[in-house]
């Protein structure tokens, strides 16, 4: 089980991570979280139901991070597409973005509640509901670093240049965290196939 998800009984999925793991896992969702920004909870005395119809940005972020988590739904080849892309902008990133919000607090909370050996390690049990979570934080998660380290879906061989960084570059560590997280998505979504 070292290093990859295998499934439990009930749609679940575990892996054993050691200390160093657990914390840097725990790292990259509370950063996420702090990329994506805090919620819009209504304020009290506030009517829930407004809350639910407020309308989000029209406009697509400036940071690329952002950007690559939120992307235009159209394009922007043209004017009727970059408005069209607006409108859907408006309509759903709120939702978007609490739903990459709960996926990561989900992350984080599945690694507080684990109790570490004597190693520093841990086995960490996904039920079916917390794998779907995972599945969306680790996504996010590996579309956020790839963006920073400017590798793009179309990039196959960029991504195998990857390996062969040097020790010396300074994008080495993010590579890695990039690599692992892979990993570790790819071993959870076989786990979870029938």
């Amino acid at each position: 089980m070292a290093g990859h998800f295998e499934a439990t009984p009930g749609g679940g999925a575990a892996v054993a991570l050691d200390e160093v793991e657990i914390a840097i896992l725990r790292s990259l969702a509370v950063q996420l979280l702090e990329l994506i920004g805090p919620g819009d909870e209504p304020a009290e005395g506030e009517d829930p139901l407004a809350a639910l119809f407020a309308e989000g940005p029209s406009e697509p972020p400036s940071d690329p991070a952002l950007a690559r988590l939120f992307p235009e739904a159209y394009g922007d080849e043209d004017k009727e597409l970059r408005e069209a892309s607006a409108e859907f902008r408006r309509f759903t990133e709120n939702d978007l973005r609490s739903r990459k919000r709960d996926d990561a607090l989900a992350v984080v909370r599945t690694l507080d509640s684990l109790s570490p050996g004597g190693d520093g390690g841990a086995v960490l049990s996904l039920t079916a509901e917390e794998c779907r979570h995972w599945l969306g934080s680790l996504n996010d998660l590996r579309l956020t670093i790839g963006a920073r380290l400017e590798v793009s879906d179309e990039d196959g061989a960029e991504e195998g240049s990857l390996y062969r960084l040097p020790d010396s570059d300074p994008r080495k560590p993010m590579v890695m965290a990039y690599l692992w997280l892979g990993a570790l998505q790819e071993t959870l979504i076989e786990t979870l196939m029938p």
